[in-house]
């Protein structure tokens, strides 16, 4: 992969920080996009990245993102979406612009930031898309509408440009983790313990870690190890897979 291109985003922290890390590890020219400026252009000089900062909620900065990117290295060959928020509430309390935000940045973005990498990617007959899902790609869990609908949306996507992808040489993948020690969830924690009327220290054991067969939240770095392997070379066979990290919660 060494010079290849790649955009991450929700690069700042978190899985996305952890995926930047290693693709510019393995000679990768790295674009970190984030809404948070100050943790963004943190991490990108931190661990060699370029940085920019985008609302991904908006669509116009989904395509500035990219050509942004395309003008510094001179393409987009690996495309991780990865940017999300959660908001944790029943259904009949759910705002409405809290859905449509969600919508927006974990759905619409990876559409938009796809068709407009597509292009570059077609061209040179080689491109790697990996969506960052979640195990709630797959599985349903109260009190999240907004972020398990635009999760089931991905792999929607996932597959559809998988099929359209493939004789172009372009790959598209998900990733579909169970819960990462990131501080998303660290920020979910008390979310979850109000609105289930338990305490905090209830939420991992009896909610973040009952479905798991392996009893531990998962390290970043796992799942930018999976990103690594999907990006190489060596799974250039592998597309409109959605591959789980999740401690055997889908096995049951």
């Amino acid at each position: 992969m060494q010079n290849k291109v790649a955009v991450v985003t929700g690069g700042a922290s978190g899985i996305g920080r952890a995926v930047a890390e290693k693709l510019v590890s393995l000679g990768c020219k790295v674009v970190i996009a984030d809404f948070n400026s100050q943790s963004g252009n943190a991490t990108a000089t931190q661990i060699g990245a370029n940085f920019i900062q985008a609302d991904l909620s908006d669509a116009e900065q989904c395509r500035s993102l990219i050509a942004q990117a395309a003008q510094l290295h001179g393409s987009v060959d690996i495309l991780i979406n990865n940017a999300g928020f959660q908001h944790i509430s029943p259904i009949e309390e759910f705002p409405v612009e809290q859905w449509n935000k969600l919508i927006g940045v974990m759905l619409t973005a990876p559409f938009l930031l796809i068709r407009y990498a597509w292009p570059m990617m077609k061209q040179k007959g080689w491109g790697r898309v990996i969506n960052i899902a979640s195990v709630h790609a797959m599985v349903a869990s109260p009190f999240k509408a907004g972020y398990i609908s635009a999760k089931h949306g991905v792999i929607g996507l996932t597959k559809t440009a998988a099929l359209e992808g493939g004789e172009f040489g372009i790959t598209v993948n998900a990733i579909c983790p169970a819960y990462v020690r990131t501080p998303l969830v660290e920020n979910q924690i008390a979310d979850q313990a109000r609105t289930r009327g338990i305490p905090e220290d209830q939420v991992v054991t009896d909610v973040m870690l009952k479905n798991a067969a392996i009893k531990k939240l998962i390290e970043p770095e796992e799942v930018a190890d999976l990103v690594a392997f999907l990006a190489s070379n060596q799974a250039s066979s592998i597309t409109g897979s959605s591959l789980t990290i999740d401690s055997g919660w889908t096995a049951q």
